[in-house]
């Protein structure tokens, strides 16, 4: 059966090399995705792909803005294989406030948009994965702000995610605990999603193998990364960093796994 396959954001970097990967590994009458929010960048980067001599699969463009709910909403058709990997761009030389809805909407909106839009149309046997990182679990936020993120539904997540968004802009996000770093708390409420969503759809995702999870690609050198990190030597490339990722898609699933936290193919503990 033909097979088709989504990534977010990837048109650059880890997103990018994730449609690389899937090109070269799924078989020339299967379909990928490649969806970003400039028609230009994504135009640029299928046509990069489909020059990769690597490549087998058919690759296509889609112009796609996560932070818009409908858009993916309206997006959203039957898939086997589903990459949330979206990001919003995060300067550290403005304040973090200031920076704060672009991101979120990107982050956390994106990532609510497509579990909720490609969660009901994912094929069994599918893969559903968020791009997240180890700072996702639950111990990176203080003890009283670890309710809002644990055992909750996914609209629980929505709401604290916009909690802390107003309070960010009404100043009192330090006083209620919330880590300074936007990308903390961020992360927690990625993986908090998966979870929500995993928990209601365990048993049937099991019993026909289909897989949702969130995935910690760790560091990798990219554009996105150089500004907030000084030491490299221990970082991947993205086309080394998507190979962990996607040996995951491509294995059979471990039900230790499903609705976790996944880096290099081991599960980090949610509340760690």
């Amino acid at each position: 059966m033909t097979r088709t396959a989504v990534v977010t954001g990837a048109n650059q970097g880890l997103g990018f090399a994730l449609v690389r990967g899937l090109a070269a590994r799924l078989a020339p009458e299967d379909l990928v995705l490649l969806t970003g929010r400039d028609a230009g960048r994504v135009a640029a980067a299928v046509s990069a792909v489909a020059a990769d001599p690597a490549t087998r699969s058919r690759v296509e463009g889609r112009v796609l803005d996560v932070s818009d709910a409908d858009a993916v909403s309206r997006f959203a058709e039957p898939a086997d294989i589903v990459l949330s990997n979206a990001i919003g761009p995060l300067d550290p030389g403005r304040p973090q406030a200031e920076q704060a809805d672009v991101f979120l909407d990107v982050a956390n909106g994106g990532t609510h948009a497509v579990l909720r839009s490609f969660g009901p149309v994912l094929r069994p046997g599918g893969r559903l994965l968020v791009v997240a990182s180890s700072l996702g679990t639950l111990g990176h936020l203080p003890e009283p702000l670890q309710a809002r993120f644990d055992g909750v539904s996914l609209d629980d997540v929505e709401k604290a995610v916009e909690d802390w968004r107003s309070a960010i802009h009404d100043g009192t996000a330090a006083a209620q605990g919330w880590p300074e770093w936007i990308n903390v708390p961020s992360k927690v409420a990625q993986v908090a999603a998966v979870r929500a969503v995993a928990a209601e759809r365990r048993d049937a995702d099991l019993a026909n193998g289909t897989l949702v999870a969130a995935v910690c690609p760790g560091l990798i050198d990219t554009r996105a990364s150089r500004p907030w990190f000084s030491d490299f030597s221990q970082a991947q490339t993205p086309d080394e960093a998507a190979r962990a990722v996607l040996d995951l898609v491509f294995a059979d699933v471990d039900p230790a796994t499903y609705g976790e936290l996944v880096r290099f193919g081991r599960v980090l503990p949610w509340r760690s």
